[in-house]
């Protein structure tokens, strides 16, 4: 058995994310960064297929898609208020790190688990930013399920997705807690 890590137990039990709108600069340099996606990349991988990659989006990267966002929302006939959404998941970012699902052909590792593999490498990218010290969290929203969005503004290939946008920065401000769900509902112990 592994020598426990106390320190680390209490950082999963305690861990929460930051609003995306509540992180600022500065963000990590591409040094702290590196570590950061290194520790990700340790996520479960079964086979070995690496069925993921990382896309670091930088400021003016971020500009870009935001005023794409804005472009495909409207071609798309979007709300005015789900387009701002969008829009300014991207306008207000200093630095996010796509996480792109990367399916690879394999006779033994089926499809959903190189998808969990990818929501593993978000969730570690994530855990690893705030045991850094930044503020993260992890985001999706509506433009990166438009394929239009994906190709044109990400570069992802036909079959690729995106599993998560991780935005790391500074935090400005911390919420409140929110509720955790209630185990006693959602465990079932099966003993035989």
């Amino acid at each position: 058995m592994p020598a426990p890590n106390p320190a680390a137990l209490d950082f999963l039990l305690t861990r929460r994310s930051r609003p995306a709108k509540t992180l600022v600069a500065p963000v990590p340099d591409r040094a702290a960064l590196r570590t950061l996606l290194t520790a990700a990349a340790r996520s479960p991988d079964h086979g070995k297929l690496e069925p993921w990659r990382f896309l670091v989006l930088e400021k003016p990267a971020l500009d870009r898609l935001a005023a794409l966002a804005a472009a495909r929302g409207a071609a798309l006939g979007l709300a005015p208020e789900r387009i701002d959404k969008g829009v300014s998941q991207y306008a207000m970012a200093d630095l996010a790190v796509v996480v792109v699902g990367v399916p690879k052909p394999s006779e033994t590792i089926p499809a959903i688990e190189q998808t969990l593999s990818a929501g593993a490498v978000c969730l570690a990218l994530l855990n690893a930013a705030l045991a850094a010290g930044w503020g993260a969290n992890w985001l999706t929203g509506w433009p990166v399920y438009d394929e239009a969005f994906r190709a044109e503004g990400l570069g992802l290939a036909p079959g690729e997705f995106v599993a998560g946008v991780i935005h790391i920065g500074t935090e400005t401000a911390a919420p409140p807690d929110r509720p955790r769900p209630d185990l006693d509902r959602i465990v079932t112990w099966v003993a035989v």
